[in-house]
């Protein structure tokens, strides 16, 4: 298999497994929470972005890497974990709070979108062993990051005054769920 097969598929296989385990143990959870609590557990999340810059280290990753794509990517990722941290920081100030929520998931997911367009210009997959350790992180946290600002945006979206809660399930009828009864009787969460 050539270097750009292989890349493709763990790249296809890590959002697959990321949205499997967003849509089972994540998006539930972040549903039923209070909104500011959801977005400050997606902003904790993102806010170890910041490990973006070791795409600039020397010895870390290969020299032939393409600098039209690691220098972007990772200042692209330090602003959005400094937009992440803001956002941690300014909780207690909401009316500084949520228009950073806005502006870090914007610049956020703008990132992951921008890194993807110079991953294809520059043929990233031919050269994925110039990533060296760093490969790991388009293949195990772009895909959960992109998944959590997708999530942030819906609930940003949905009106305030509607909270989604996960469904109670009878205790006799209840599937595979935990104690709490949060999930279907079939084993699948319901709205």
């Amino acid at each position: 298999m050539s270097a750009s097969e292989i890349f493709n598929i763990d790249m296809a296989l890590g959002y697959f497994a990321w949205a499997l385990c967003m849509a089972t143990y994540v998006w539930p959870r972040l549903r039923a929470m209070d909104r500011v609590e959801a977005h400050r557990a997606i902003a904790t999340f993102n806010s170890f972005r910041f490990f973006g810059l070791a795409l600039l280290l020397p010895g870390f990753v290969g020299p032939n890497l393409p600098q039209g794509f690691s220098r972007p990517v990772a200042y692209g990722d330090l602003a959005t974990a400094l937009l992440a941290i803001l956002v941690l920081l300014t909780v207690r100030l909401r009316v500084v709070f949520w228009p950073l929520v806005w502006l870090f998931n914007l610049v956020g997911l703008a990132d992951l979108i921008s890194a993807t367009a110079r991953a294809v210009s520059v043929n990233l997959p031919s050269v994925a062993g110039q990533l060296g350790a760093d490969y790991a992180i388009p293949m195990l946290y772009v895909p959960a990051l992109f998944w959590t600002h997708l999530m942030a945006f819906w609930l940003l979206l949905r009106p305030e005054h509607a909270p989604a809660r996960v469904a109670q399930s009878r205790p006799d009828t209840a599937g595979p769920a935990d104690s709490r009864g949060q999930m279907s009787p079939r084993g699948s969460f319901t709205a």
